[in-house]
């Protein structure tokens, strides 16, 4: 016969208990670095991506235009009948964005709309990309004319008007040890 005083009920030992805790801490020490290590190098393809699709549509925007990189010239005074006109001066990073992301004509001038004026473009369809380094989309235009070497790390973009050179505006290091403004 069973005694119903004696009846025992079996759970985990605090030790028990202890060294599951203490082995999954182990695990996701192990595994937690690994996951960052992803996103660095997530980033770095992004970057990569980012900067080769923007050199794209500025060697295409180039041939477009008779030799005129985008902001070169000024992205107003186009008579639209359909959307509004771009607002970017010469040398301005609204006209680089302007050029790059609206309608333009063989001189430079943009629509939101196609028109029949401005049958160009647009280069990048969904719109001007940020650095996924500091998600910035600013973008430093230079008229130097001579290779960009950025002096912080500011992010966003630097780019030269006169060259159509665009790199990371960035002198902090990828997770290999070189500048970001070298992709």
């Amino acid at each position: 016969m069973k005694s119903v005083a004696g009846s025992v009920q079996r759970g985990f030992t605090l030790v028990e208990l202890l060294i599951v805790v203490i082995i999954l801490a182990i695990l996701a020490a192990i595994v937690i670095p690994q996951f960052s290590s992803a996103t660095v190098d997530a980033q770095e393809s992004a970057l990569d991506s980012n900067v080769n699709s923007l050199r794209s549509a500025i060697d295409l925007y180039r041939a477009q235009h008779n030799g005129k990189f985008p902001g070169a010239v000024a992205a107003t005074g186009a008579t639209c009948t359909v959307g509004t006109a771009g607002a970017g001066a010469i040398n301005t990073a609204v006209a680089v964005i302007d050029q790059l992301t609206k309608f333009s004509s063989a001189i430079g001038t943009t629509c939101s709309g196609a028109d029949p004026t401005t049958l160009l473009g647009p280069y990048l369809r969904k719109g001007f990309p940020a650095d996924p380094i500091t998600n910035s989309a600013a973008i430093a235009v230079a008229t130097a004319g001579i290779p960009l070497a950025p002096a912080a790390a500011t992010g966003g973009w630097s780019y030269d008007v006169k060259t159509g050179q665009i790199v990371m505006n960035s002198n902090a290091t990828d997770s290999k040890g070189a500048a970001y403004s070298a992709h």
